[in-house]
């Protein structure tokens, strides 16, 4: 292990690791946005649009990250439809990533009794006031374990966000592997960095989960 090699290459593993979690953050937020409409769709069972709803899910549950970043940077211009890598990382990130939320919250919302909302509305609520103060507040503190793991996996598919020629940490490892051949450090600090990003959304996720398990939410 060269130390001196790693001190010399920390700086672009820096600048690839704010890369990663600026793109992993911003697809995160929006499969969040994504994965909560669908979800109520669901639990609401509107018409046509459950259908849709559920095609997208099993379309995007059941292909890989890759291929989707592959349609959407190299598909979509074949039809005037040009994005820059970033964007199109991010639109991959969240059109898988909102598959999953969707079922994290679905799962949340129908393990509320019906009861609950019978009740909310015989005390003169309305669907909007009972789905906000009631089923949601529940639902979300059911959903966190998933939610965590949920948001732990999609910033690990960021990994592939090399294919598209992002510098992301696991492009600037290859290159760097490929350019000097430090394979031991390249992959130390590859390591590192993922885990300097991942390991404190795990500690927060099971705070978090244990905060609301203590409240009462969730048991």
């Amino acid at each position: 292990m060269d130390w001196n090699v790693i001190a010399q290459y920390l700086p672009l593993y820096k600048k690839a690791a704010w890369l990663t979690l600026r793109l992993g953050l911003a697809g995160i937020v929006i499969a969040i946005v994504v994965g909560l409409v669908c979800a109520l769709v669901q639990y609401y069972k509107v018409p046509v649009l459950r259908r849709i709803v559920g095609a997208y899910i099993e379309l995007s549950r059941n292909t890989p990250l890759l291929v989707q970043l592959f349609f959407i940077y190299y598909g979509l211009p074949k039809i005037a439809i040009k994005t820059s890598a970033e964007i199109c990382g991010i639109a991959g990130l969240a059109f898988l990533g909102g598959s999953y939320m969707a079922e994290a919250f679905r799962s949340g919302l129908e393990s509320i009794e019906p009861i609950q909302t019978e009740s909310a509305m015989s005390l003169g609520m309305d669907h909007a006031q009972t789905m906000r103060y009631i089923i949601l507040p529940q639902a979300m503190s059911i959903s966190v374990p998933a939610f965590v793991a949920n948001v732990i996996f999609l910033l690990k598919e960021t990994s592939v966000f090399s294919a598209i020629s992002l510098m992301d940490l696991m492009f600037t490892a290859k290159d760097l592997i490929g350019l000097y051949y430090k394979t031991t450090e390249c992959l130390f600090l590859l390591v590192v960095f993922y885990l300097l990003i991942l390991l404190p959304v795990s500690l927060l996720g099971s705070w978090l989960e244990r905060r609301l398990r203590y409240a009462g939410f969730g048991a």
